[in-house]
């Protein structure tokens, strides 16, 4: 796969190399949604599942630094190695392109690339792809709907109104595309002191309400805690360095909840989508 020009793929759904793929979405950035779709692939992992994470934010790949990773493995077969950390195989078009290089494609290099993350990629046999997909409703969650068939989305949100309103459009975007909402998640949700209060420094009850106005599943509300964001630095995720925090735990709690879900038919509403546009 050439990072500098991929070839213009077509239409039309790809097999997928994994029973589920799940697409972590937000209306606007800053909310914390690559470190839920991270700490998410990990705890599903973690449970003995087989999980790909797939960087789908093309114009800001993060998920090589938060998972402590730097380079693909070799090729082999002309087929891309996806690199692996805690039990997670992922790729990035970080791996593929100079660090802090400005990638500025327009819409079909960027559908490109999403279709050769999924056919160029040797991904084995998974039971999870975890897609993290960047922010708003643009073209990389319509390529990801082109390419694949969707098992879910899940939208990540602060409490705070104005990312309601955003977030609110990725809901109704997964809708419009027929991919079942498995739920919402309100990150950064509250601050724990050490006095055993909670500062609600973004308001309270956001997403919440979100869920119960869109009538889907309330999965998790994750509080701030300075060790997520220094575990997304050093490329050692909460899940990972700090286990038992309430963090981890929430994290934790979200992969059961996304895993019975997928096991249980509750989801099974995931349709074959091609559009055109």
């Amino acid at each position: 796969m050439s990072a500098a020009s991929p070839t213009i793929g077509g239409r039309g759904l790809i097999k997928s190399p994994a029973r589920h793929v799940i697409a972590v979405a937000s209306g606007k950035g800053g909310v914390g949604k690559s470190t839920v779709a991270v700490n998410l692939a990990i705890a599903l992992a973690q449970r003995g599942a087989k999980v790909g994470l797939m960087d789908a934010d093309i114009y800001g790949p993060n998920v090589p630094t938060m998972m402590g990773v730097q380079h693909l493995p070799p090729a082999k077969n002309n087929r891309i190695q996806p690199a692996e950390a805690y039990g997670v195989k992922l790729i990035s078009i970080g791996f593929l392109v100079k660090p802090g290089q400005a990638l500025i494609w327009r819409g079909p290099m960027l559908h490109s690339a999403i279709r050769q993350f999924v056919t160029d990629v040797d991904w084995g046999d998974l039971d999870y792809l975890v897609a993290d997909l960047p922010p708003g409703t643009g073209d990389a969650p319509l390529s990801l709907a082109q390419s694949l068939s969707l098992s879910g989305g899940i939208i990540v949100t602060l409490p705070q109104q104005v990312s309601l309103e955003d977030a609110t459009r990725s809901l109704q975007m997964f809708q419009q595309l027929q991919v079942p909402v498995l739920g919402v998640v309100e990150n950064m949700s509250y601050l724990e002191l050490p006095d055993g209060t909670r500062m609600d420094i973004f308001g309270t009850g956001g997403g919440q309400r979100l869920a119960e106005s869109a009538g889907v599943p309330f999965l998790a509300a994750i509080p701030m805690d300075p060790a997520v964001r220094e575990g997304g630095d050093t490329g050692k995720p909460i899940i990972v360095s700090q286990p038992n925090s309430p963090v981890a735990r929430a994290f934790a709690d979200l992969a059961e909840q996304v895993a019975t879900a997928m096991e249980s038919g509750e989801s099974s509403g995931a349709v074959d989508i091609n559009l055109v546009g």
